[in-house]
């Protein structure tokens, strides 16, 4: 169960089984076209840096107070010893399967199926959580359904995501000066609008029922830290752009530390801010940001503010759309499916993106947005965690037998940080609550049958992650 992966010939196909052909116009390779600026502007604009500040902090206001910033900011100090296992191990093997394919090639390949069920969950997920935060922020200029609007998004963005890589960078970049933009308007406001000192940050106290006053605790906080590692999640989408990146054993790390540090702060500075600025407790309590900056401004910005975060939000979905259909295609390429769905998945479209790959993501996201937002959350909570912990565990593994004299780029002290990491994770898995563990372990459950029936009984033909021949190009 547990077999790691090695080289496979053709030959080696079972007799009864004939050998796999490639579709006629696949699979392809995918184009080497984006350096370090492109990469990083496609990895911060998935993580959303603005949509992620209205659309997901105030949902860590609700149930955090005055903890938010405090609970964020350690959420991302854990992602920095995440972002040095992402950092190693894409560079060790920079392949557009992201996770699944550094975890299977290192820690076997029932661990790397299990990470690319929960990456696709994440990727399916994400995206429609964050199209659904539109309609709030169109409301200065239009009124929409918070559905209706979200599947016009993800229609939207898959759209753009058939078009040519490093047209989408620059699509992006655009978006992403204008998100950036808004979030400095609200930092500023904030801090010129401050009612209460520093110490506020680390007062652990959130509105509570009929006026009352709660006190955030420790528990809290821990429970808090699934969502608050998927505030700054995004910085991943590196490892899934390394095929398409010009030398991967250096950009990919360079892009992987570079989107963490700028995204901590752009998200960071501008929710101490509005904790520094808001009102009294209920307001913050609130999450209303919109709300917030129009009473410390007026109208106008507001508006401007909502209109920037309703471009950031389609900036994102475009983003995630092209970073998920190269986890669909990856999983062709590398046999996961029956062969029909693998020669359809592999497929790429005139301008060099996988074109099928692309519409089964940004279709089934239009769908999501008629899901439960809380239900989304969770599962989505507790799927990165699970997944960033075994990454962890492959980063432990990525020193042992050839692996240690591969060229690549190499994180500081090793292994100590791969073992906290690992502890705290599962630790923080043990406090997310026991509807959102079971639907996500009842979706790993049924991965796992898939294996056992489909995958392992076929392990010379299906489930061959592979590595680009000029990764280290």
């Amino acid at each position: 169960m547990t077999d790691t992966l090695r080289p496979v010939q053709p030959s080696a196909a079972p007799a009864a089984e004939a050998p796999d052909l490639p579709a006629p116009d696949g699979p392809g390779k995918l184009k080497r076209s984006i350096g370090v600026v492109g990469g990083t502007l496609l990895t911060i604009s998935c993580v959303t840096p603005a949509s992620t500040l209205f659309v997901v902090v105030p949902d860590l206001f609700s149930t955090l107070g005055t903890a938010t910033a405090l609970t964020i900011a350690v959420g991302s100090l854990l992602c920095i010893a995440v972002a040095f296992c992402y950092s190693e191990l894409g560079t060790l093997i920079p392949s557009a399967g992201g996770e699944y394919a550094m975890v299977s090639t290192l820690a076997g390949r029932l661990a790397g199926w299990l990470v690319f069920v929960l990456s696709l969950l994440v990727v399916m997920i994400v995206p429609p959580v964050i199209a659904m935060g539109t309609a709030d922020y169109l409301a200065p200029v239009v009124h929409l359904n918070p559905s209706m609007a979200g599947a016009g998004v993800m229609l939207l963005a898959t759209l753009a995501g058939l078009l040519d890589l490093r047209a989408n960078a620059w699509i992006t970049g655009v978006f992403l000066v204008l998100e950036v933009v808004a979030a400095a308007v609200v930092a500023v406001l904030g801090f010129a609008h401050s009612e209460r000192g520093a110490g506020s940050l680390v007062s652990m106290e959130v509105a509570g029922q009929g006026g009352h006053t709660d006190t955030v605790t420790a528990m809290l906080v821990v429970s808090g830290l699934a969502i608050a590692l998927f505030v700054t999640q995004g910085f991943s989408t590196a490892v899934y752009l390394s095929e398409e990146m010009e030398n991967p054993r250096r950009n990919v790390a360079r892009t992987v530390l570079a989107t963490l540090a700028i995204s901590a702060v752009i998200i960071l500075v501008p929710v101490i801010a509005i904790t520094l600025g808001a009102s009294d407790l209920a307001e913050l309590t609130g999450g209303d940001i919109s709300g917030m900056v129009a009473a410390w401004s007026n109208s106008a910005v507001g508006t401007f503010v909502s209109l920037c975060v309703a471009l950031a939000i389609i900036n994102a979905g475009i983003v995630m759309v092209i970073q998920n259909s190269r986890v669909l295609f990856a999983s062709a390429r590398d046999k996961a499916w029956p062969e029909p769905v693998n020669n359809v998945l592999s497929r790429l479209g005139r301008f060099g993106s996988p074109w099928v790959a692309t519409l089964l993501v940004g279709v089934p996201g239009a769908v999501l947005c008629f899901v439960d937002l809380d239900t989304l959350y969770g599962i989505t909570g507790v799927s990165v965690t699970g997944m960033y912990l075994l990454v962890a565990v492959a980063a432990l593994l990525a020193r042992r037998g050839s692996h240690a004299h591969t060229p690549a780029w190499r994180m500081p002290l090793w292994p100590v940080l791969p073992v906290l990491l690992i502890a705290v994770l599962a630790y923080v898995l043990t406090q997310q609550e026991t509807s959102h563990l079971l639907w996500t372990g009842g979706i790993t459950a049924a991965a796992t049958l898939y294996w056992a029936l489909y995958l392992r009984p076929r392990r010379e033909s299906r489930w061959l992650v592979t590595v680009p021949e000029d990764a280290q190009a």
